[in-house]
């Protein structure tokens, strides 16, 4: 089969840039033919045969004039319907895997492909990836970055509580621009053009199915991850959190948390921007960004991890690394979260910004050693994705 992987971001950024490389890679090795399109940028890895992509925006480091322009091409975009449209001519793709869109290359690029398959009088599907809730919230996140707390006010199509929130970076001309590309698009009923929604769990399906044009194509489909499952190793003397220093992922609580339990020792692995919050506190040992074999490693010797997050994540990615590593987990009783840790039995799950609970939760497992090696020993066991199973379920959609 010829699939375009369509992601606005072509080199390495996040959680949906890694997935777009690993599963073209794999699709690339099972004999299938794989090309690529999103924005121009000097970091791009991937692309497509006639070096078509959408010019890159830079939405931080620009003059006026050019942000009106882009708050313009947010909304829909002229220039990426005439660069896919070059990339479906050349390539003639059976499916378009669609994954981050929004903003840099719009929804309106769905509007061209279904007028290409017509067109040409070819059948192509398109398949989107849900990495977030862009869908049914415009700052993806289903969370109020100034409130700093869950918010589900535009669920339903009511768009204009991201303006009222100030909900896209604290700026409301940000935010404006943010409610009515929602409004335009689901007005325009673009999203009833795609053939299947991949939810990457079931939390994520239950939310985007609150959009009724959403709820008859969404299906879950776990995402992989490319840890092994490891050897129950040796377990040191630290309790861990890997991942970025944000309000969002519950920072704040955890280093609450943290100054009440001065005997225990706390590593945290990651950058962001509340990472000087963590200096000056004898017990915790900031590492920075560490990846491969040195991210695995601490894992592994981590008596435990903490995923205190205080949003809806939507699937829990270092959950799941953390238990193919042998390591338990407590997490908050949010989002995704309580589907990937099996309460009592490969971790424990407090409740959400309750400083006391989490306090509580680690205090009980610290200091119980049957309770971590049952918990370890469990963890061992689970049956996660790997980029193999996740094949075989992605190829029935695409094939259906």
């Amino acid at each position: 089969m010829k699939i375009l992987m369509v992601n606005k971001f072509l080199y390495p950024n996040g959680g949906s840039e890694t997935y777009i490389f690993k599963l073209g890679e794999y699709l690339i090795q099972q004999g299938h033919e794989v090309q690529y399109f999103g924005m121009e940028h000097k970091g791009r890895c991937v692309g497509n045969a006639i070096n078509a992509y959408t010019s890159d925006m830079d939405f931080h480091n620009t003059f006026k004039l050019k942000k009106l322009i882009y708050s313009i091409k947010t909304i829909y975009s002229i220039e990426a319907r005439k660069k896919i449209r070059l990339v479906l001519d050349d390539f003639k793709p059976d499916i378009v895997h669609l994954n981050n869109f929004n903003y840099q290359l719009t929804p309106s690029i769905i509007l061209e492909i279904k007028k290409w398959s017509k067109d040409t009088n070819k059948r192509c599907k398109i398949i989107y990836t849900a990495h977030d809730y862009q869908l049914i919230c415009p700052n993806h996140m289903l969370y109020n970055p100034n409130k700093k707390n869950i918010c589900e006010k535009c669920i339903g199509g009511h768009f204009i509580n991201c303006i009222k929130g100030k909900c896209i970076h604290g700026s409301l001309a940000k935010s404006v621009v943010g409610a009515v590309e929602a409004y335009f698009w689901n007005l325009n009923n673009v999203y009833k053009y795609i053939d299947k929604v991949i939810c990457i769990s079931k939390f994520m399906k239950q939310k985007l199915d609150t959009n009724p044009i959403l709820k008859n194509r969404t299906i879950v489909i776990y995402n992989f991850t490319d840890f092994e499952r490891n050897i129950l190793g040796k377990k040191g003397n630290y309790i861990l959190y890997f991942g970025r220093f944000a309000n969002e992922k519950g920072i704040k609580t955890l280093i609450e948390v943290c100054r009440m339990l001065p005997n225990i020792n706390f590593v945290f692995a990651g950058s962001g921007p509340l990472k000087n919050l963590l200096e000056n506190i004898k017990n915790i040992n900031n590492v920075g960004f560490k990846s491969g074999e040195d991210l695995k490693k601490l894992i592994q010797e981590a008596r435990f991890t903490i995923v205190p997050s205080e949003w809806y994540e939507p699937f829990g990615l270092t959950i799941v690394e953390s238990l193919k590593m042998g390591t338990p987990v407590v997490g908050s009783d949010v989002g995704a979260i309580p589907e990937i840790i099996e309460n009592n039995k490969t971790g424990m799950l407090f409740k959400c910004g309750d400083v006391e609970d989490l306090k509580n939760k680690i205090k009980r497992l610290w200091n119980n050693e049957k309770m971590l090696y049952f918990y370890s020993k469990n963890s061992m066991k689970n049956n996660f994705n790997t980029i193999e199973s996740y094949y075989s379920a992605l190829i029935k959609i695409y094939k259906k």
